[in-house]
């Protein structure tokens, strides 16, 4: 008979507490401006734990109860609780549905940081949008959420695509969209996506950014264009600009 649930993940969140750095916790602290409560891992050590009981857990119960020990798990406290979460279906990406996907997007509502958010969205939620693109219409719904993590998810969820050059309709559609965001976080979201897109397709990326460039903040500017020649870099950041 299968252990409950809850009798996984709580043993989960002993290795962490057991295994964790407390000097570290409070050096993270620096890379977050949200107050965090953490266990101090690594996330090399976190990743190959997170491999291990994957590979456990997968072989003796399958995939719908490891993707109930991550949900437990994602409910918790801990920031490494929720990335473990993620870290433990990461292997899994390609046996994951659109059921899958409507219970991620309730974990949006959970986010607390940065780094929660980017595991989800860039590790979960993005290979899936790249494995099945009519599931794009979901970051248009985000793009237009109160909630900033799903504005953010917007963005960061088209990242793999563009990596492959896919999405550039969609990339144009959110630059367009969050330009003017008022949000640090979904600006910083926007402009690592616009970085990577402008990697790859520098050309249609400098027309994009020419033509937000009057509502959009002088540091998105900055980060959008950094993958772009010097003298990209120069047209964009040129005067006259609006004052941002």
């Amino acid at each position: 008979m299968s252990k409950p649930v809850s009798y996984i993940a709580d043993h989960l969140r002993h290795v962490l507490k057991d295994g964790g750095s407390a000097p570290y916790s409070i050096e993270m602290q620096r890379f977050f401006k949200e107050e965090i409560q953490s266990r101090g891992w690594y996330m090399k050590e976190l990743r190959q734990m997170a491999r291990r009981f994957t590979h456990v857990i997968l072989g003796q119960e399958g995939l719908e109860y490891l993707i109930k020990v991550s949900d437990d798990l994602f409910q918790g406290a801990m920031l490494e609780e929720r990335v473990l979460a993620v870290l433990l279906l990461e292997p899994c990406v390609k046996d994951l549905t659109d059921a899958h996907l409507e219970l991620f997007d309730t974990w949006l509502d959970r986010v607390g940081n940065w780094a929660e958010h980017d595991a989800l969205v860039h590790s979960l939620i993005g290979p899936m949008m790249v494995a099945d693109p009519q599931r794009l219409p979901w970051t248009f719904e985000w793009s237009r959420s109160p909630n900033r993590w799903r504005r953010r998810a917007a963005a960061v969820c088209l990242l793999r695509g563009t990596r492959q050059g896919m999405f550039w309709s969609e990339v144009q559609q959110m630059a367009r969209t969050l330009a003017g965001d008022e949000d640090e976080m979904v600006r910083k979201g926007l402009g690592w996506l616009l970085r990577e897109t402008g990697r790859y397709d520098g050309e249609r990326t400098l027309l994009l950014l020419l033509e937000i460039r009057e509502q959009a903040p002088r540091q998105l500017l900055r980060t959008a264009c950094e993958r772009l020649s010097a003298a990209q870099r120069a047209r964009v950041l040129a005067e006259p600009v609006e004052a941002r």
